[in-house]
């Protein structure tokens, strides 16, 4: 009986010592305040409605910008698709990367 008895006191000494990971006491947490986030500013749909196909304009790409004609303007995506003066493939690229002239 003596055994049992000491092996019983020692888990419990055992389980005291163990962390507890879902233990939600009050301890010293870091404060955390929350980061206010600002959205994104957007363009107004005017500003979005004066692309169209056609439209002769000047985009930049890697740094530089360069004179190209809109071949297709997607909305929903932000996304319209060029063709770049001296070049043979259409580009795809973001609205806000393109300048109307």
């Amino acid at each position: 009986m003596k055994k049992i008895l000491a092996i019983a006191l020692l888990s419990f000494a055992i389980t005291a010592c163990e962390p507890n990971t879902t233990d939600n006491s009050n301890a010293t947490k870091p404060a955390s305040t929350p980061v206010a986030s600002t959205p994104m500013p957007e363009a107004s749909p005017a500003a979005k409605v004066e692309l169209k196909a056609g439209d002769k304009v000047k985009v930049t790409m890697n740094g530089s910008s360069m004179e190209a004609t809109i071949v297709s303007v997607d909305l929903k995506t932000g996304k319209a698709t060029v063709k770049i003066q001296g070049q043979e493939e259409d580009k795809t690229v973001a609205i806000s990367d393109i300048v109307k002239q």
